[in-house]
């Protein structure tokens, strides 16, 4: 990806979010001066990578396979000193972007559509091998639990959401025709390096070309504390 398009893409969520009333915390507002004079009291911040996070799964095309995320709050199950069990972001999701198949070993996570358009997801179980298992998957959402058949799409209009289990492999995307989908997520805690399971080989962070100054870093892009 393109730093222009990265810079494009957080400018254009900052209005987006704005718009829906949903405030994020001001070191999201940082850039990379700012981020120069912050010392280890802000580690948290560093070690955890909360903040702006935007992948196109190294398949060189956001538009088609891609997701938007700001990470609010995340604990660290490598580092005793981040005692949080949870975690939170706020995601992006345009129409017919694709977050592929995956699933996380320990993470168990509710996926909410907190406004905007509809949220596509679709849902395997795994074997014990990481393959998608044809046996029907067990859907927790809102308070119901029911059954679909292997490979079914659950769909969630604004307000609603579902409880994703370890193991549950799922892909989701926006629903054509609605718009963009502010979605949320509350979970165990989050770790993008041992965590995630893809169906598929996938990159998780961009390679990025430089083509412009940082407006803003990513959450993997932060200086070593002075």
């Amino acid at each position: 990806m393109k730093r222009t398009e990265i810079n494009a893409l957080i400018k254009d969520a900052i209005k987006i979010l704005k718009e829906q009333k949903f405030i994020l915390p001001p070191f999201a507002f940082w850039g990379p001066n700012e981020w120069a004079t912050k010392g280890n009291e802000y580690d948290e911040i560093r070690d955890n990578q909360l903040g702006w996070d935007i992948t196109d799964f190294g398949k060189g095309d956001f538009k088609k396979i891609g997701l938007f995320l700001f990470t609010i709050r995340n604990g660290n199950q490598h580092m005793a000193k981040y005692i949080k069990p949870y975690a939170e972001k706020i995601m992006i999701v345009n129409e017919n972007q694709i977050t592929p198949y995956h699933f996380h070993w320990s993470k168990m996570e509710d996926i909410i559509n907190r406004g905007g358009g509809n949220l596509l997801i679709k849902l395997y179980n795994s074997t014990n091998e990481g393959k998608k298992e044809d046996t029907p998957v067990m859907v927790h959402s809102d308070g119901r639990v029911y059954k679909v058949d292997a490979g079914s799409i659950v769909r969630l209009i604004p307000g609603e959401s579902i409880t994703l289990q370890t193991g549950q492999y799922h892909a989701f995307w926006g629903e054509e025709g609605h718009g963009k989908v502010i979605v949320g997520e509350v979970s165990q805690c989050n770790d993008d390096s041992t965590d995630n399971r893809f169906y598929d080989e996938v990159g998780r962070f961009p390679d990025i070309e430089e083509d412009e100054e940082i407006a803003y870093l990513l959450g993997n892009e932060y200086p070593i504390a002075k």
